[in-house]
């Protein structure tokens, strides 16, 4: 049997007054726990039952759940967010690895399918985010597993070019730019999200 394409969906356990703190600053705890809910569903839907990958969550706190869809689980510890992802990507069996969160709803399976496509011949791949960072990475890993995230400024306009500059010896390929949902502004400009929850 050959190695088979892993997909891993960055989450935290939706739980009231934890997790999207801007988001909640601006719509309140209980709305803020209710557009996380509805991003993870819609998530695992659009992309947890393809049968190219394999799907996985990487969940946090570590003991946390139960988890929808009876997913594999993967913990992601402690540390940074770079040392979490880079724990999580050597987590699965052989094969290369596409990273995602949770909160980016206009992401596709086609957009999964291509940066699976790039790793085949590439050493990384970068899904560039509107705001600087980045909401998709992958990872061919092999002949080895590069690693970016040294030195990276988390929450900042850099976290993308700060990872693409420790790559300089690795070939890298980027795909579409999404947004993702971290407050009200953001809400607000995706359509669909935005009239749903102002309407509740």
């Amino acid at each position: 049997m050959g190695v088979r394409a892993h997909l891993i969906i960055f989450t935290r356990w939706p739980q009231f007054g934890a997790g999207k703190r801007r988001l909640a600053a601006d719509i309140g705890p209980v709305g803020a726990l209710r557009v996380q809910r509805v991003l993870l569903a819609n998530t695992l839907r659009r992309l947890g039952t393809d049968t190219r990958w394999r799907t996985w969550l990487a969940v946090t706190p570590d003991r946390s759940g139960p988890w929808p869809m009876r997913l594999p689980l993967l913990p992601q510890g402690d540390g940074d967010l770079g040392r979490r992802m880079m724990r999580v990507a050597k987590a699965p069996p052989p094969g290369p690895v596409v990273i995602i969160g949770s909160d980016i709803p206009g992401v596709t399976r086609e957009e999964i399918a291509r940066a699976f496509r790039l790793l085949g011949d590439r050493d990384a791949v970068f899904g560039p985010a509107a705001d600087g960072g980045f909401w998709a990475v992958g990872f061919r890993r092999r002949p080895r597993l590069v690693d970016p995230f040294s030195a990276v400024r988390w929450s900042t306009p850099h976290a993308l070019s700060d990872s693409l500059a420790k790559l300089t010896k690795a070939s890298v390929g980027i795909i579409g730019v999404h947004e993702d949902i971290d407050d009200a502004a953001s809400l607000a400009r995706q359509s669909d999200y935005g009239n749903f929850f102002a309407k509740r």
